[in-house]
């Protein structure tokens, strides 16, 4: 896509002259009882954890996973041995939006680079769509079906417009040029960006950067996101942004969102919320569930969303508000009843 539309215009003269080629047949995770892989090699591990003919396929499905750093001196002998993730078991069902909290450290990251299949596990297992990470022949399958956006938008922004840059990836997937177009148009409208197409990423605030990376995953179809804390570098409005577009292509695309944070106010709106701390899951539930446990989540040094703050914090001293509040929506409705049955403050 660097080399722009008249590149492509000629790729599409060879496409349209090109002998059609039918591709290989797949054959779906989990639809054979051989436990056979598609480079004919059998699989003893796929089965261990659980029985895929008897489940639901969810889109990521995390069976006991383990993951241990190994730090290794100049000639090769271990010094040492971190492990990152703990026996963490975890599924994201297909559309929802889920947002994994926790402080530096505490292993969140690393799950992200589970599902991408960045790394692979040191014990038990990932499913990305119904297929298994550790399989290295069907690495790109899994990289097709779960896009990572990262931190900071300029790694992951390689062309001089922004349309080029939103295109590059379907191209190298082998996409018709035609269909490049079109994809590009909608990815953009669909992170609103689409003004900005002919304009130079080196132009753009970081969070419209971040939003052109998203559409250039969008353009390549994934069925899930995984953003690692891609607001981290990015000032209130630019998050704000980027949240916003985050959610919008959940609710309206059906993508499913895994969003991994330490800002709190941005998971109030996801289905589910996961607490990690020392690679373990200590908490999950919807986000009132997770916030209503104020103590326990300042106990490991986590923060919580300003109205739930707030409203701990008039609690302790006898404005007795209820369990749950998220946003400052909650909190004037919830303050407003208790002085309209309590005729005031006391």
């Amino acid at each position: 896509m660097i080399g722009g539309q008249d590149k492509l215009r000629k790729r599409q003269l060879r496409e349209e002259t090109a002998p059609e080629e039918t591709a290989p047949e797949k054959t779906a995770p989990g639809s054979t009882s051989s436990g056979s892989t598609s480079s004919g090699k059998r699989s003893s591990v796929r089965t261990v954890y659980r029985n895929e003919e008897s489940e639901p396929m969810k889109m990521i499905d995390i069976k006991k996973l383990i993951y241990e750093y190994t730090r290794r001196d100049d000639e090769g002998n271990i010094e040492s041995v971190n492990r990152a993730v703990d026996g963490v078991d975890l599924d994201i069902e297909k559309g929802d939006f889920v947002a994994i909290l926790g402080h530096n450290g505490s292993g969140k990251s690393t799950i992200a680079k589970h599902i991408n299949a960045i790394l692979m596990p040191t014990e038990g297992a990932v499913w990305v769509d119904g297929i298994d990470t550790r399989e290295e022949e069907r690495v790109w399958d899994v990289r097709q079906a779960a896009g990572m956006v990262f931190q900071n938008p300029d790694n992951q922004i390689i062309a001089t417009v922004v349309e080029e840059d939103v295109g590059f990836g379907p191209e190298n997937m082998g996409v018709p040029t035609e269909e490049i177009w079109k994809r590009v148009e909608q990815s953009l409208r669909a992170v609103g960006m689409i003004e900005y197409r002919y304009h130079s990423p080196n132009k753009l605030s970081g969070g419209q950067k971040q939003r052109v990376a998203i559409a250039g995953l969008m353009a390549m179809k994934p069925q899930c996101i995984v953003l690692d804390e891609p607001t981290a570098m990015l000032d209130p409005n630019g998050r704000r942004e980027v949240i916003k577009t985050v959610r919008e292509l959940n609710q309206k695309e059906g993508i499913t969102v895994l969003l991994i944070t330490h800002y709190m106010d941005e998971v109030t709106s996801a289905d589910k919320v996961i607490v990690m701390d020392e690679g373990k899951v200590v908490m999950q539930g919807t986000p009132r569930e997770v916030f209503s446990r104020v103590d326990e989540l300042k106990a490991r040094r986590l923060d919580v969303p300003q109205a739930t703050e707030l409203a701990w914090e008039l609690k302790k001293e006898g404005i007795n508000l209820p369990d749950g509040i998220l946003t400052v929506e909650d909190f004037g409705k919830a303050f407003e009843e208790y002085v309209n049955t309590n005729g005031g403050l006391k």
